[in-house]
């Protein structure tokens, strides 16, 4: 947070495009091409955001992003880098609590939670995932990116608390994986049509494109 703009952009574009393009194409820069055009002109939750290389690219296409996270240390290097990309259509939500959620306005197009909503148990997830669909509309999508089941069960079925350290590294309190039955569980009462669902990269990752109906 103490390096100069100039610095700041750099790492921070430095950043994106490693993990965007070459052999991180497969992981993140797929959806990147395939979303941005989708979800230009729609009202975007980026829950969890990290240091926005999701939401400020979809930014940069168009979308009006609201950034959420629970490190505010994270929204300040991501609203930096949005005043000198030039981006004007975003917000910022510190997330303290499930109760923080109730600042947001409604009518959004998309929850978009990429990695953000397995690192706590389900039911902790499920009370999050209520109080995140109170501001999504009727129609509105839900993508989320999480690790399917195989992926546990090939890495020795690990207790949750300690997958999260085999998965994402030193200090991840808790990984769950997810699959569609369980996804679906997580969002009732609401209902869902399926848009996309499947496993990549291997199988270390799940995708899930939802579409809201009820």
């Amino acid at each position: 947070m103490g390096l100069p703009d100039k610095e700041l952009q750099d790492l921070w574009e430095r950043g994106r495009l490693a993990a965007t393009s070459g052999a991180a194409f497969e992981v993140r820069g797929w959806y990147h091409l395939l979303y941005a055009d989708v979800l230009r002109g729609k009202r975007v939750l980026d829950v969890g955001c990290g240091l926005g290389i999701d939401g400020v690219t979809f930014a940069q296409h168009g979308a009006r992003i609201t950034f959420v996270d629970i490190v505010e240390s994270n929204l300040i290097v991501v609203r930096r880098i949005s005043k000198l990309l030039g981006l004007t259509d975003v917000e910022f939500l510190y997330m303290e609590d499930i109760d923080s959620v109730s600042r947001l306005g409604t009518g959004y197009d998309v929850i978009w939670c990429q990695g953000s909503l397995i690192n706590a148990p389900v039911d902790v997830i499920h009370a999050e995932a209520q109080a995140l669909l109170e501001h999504l509309k009727p129609d509105g999508r839900w993508i989320e990116l999480a690790y399917p089941k195989s992926r546990w069960e090939g890495e020795g079925r690990l207790p949750f608390d300690r997958w999260g350290e085999h998965t994402d590294g030193p200090g991840t309190p808790w990984v769950e994986w997810y699959d569609l039955s369980k996804l679906q569980a997580v969002l009732k009462p609401a209902e869902f049509e399926v848009v996309l669902y499947f496993e990549f990269h291997n199988g270390d990752f799940n995708w899930f494109d939802l579409k809201r109906s009820s």
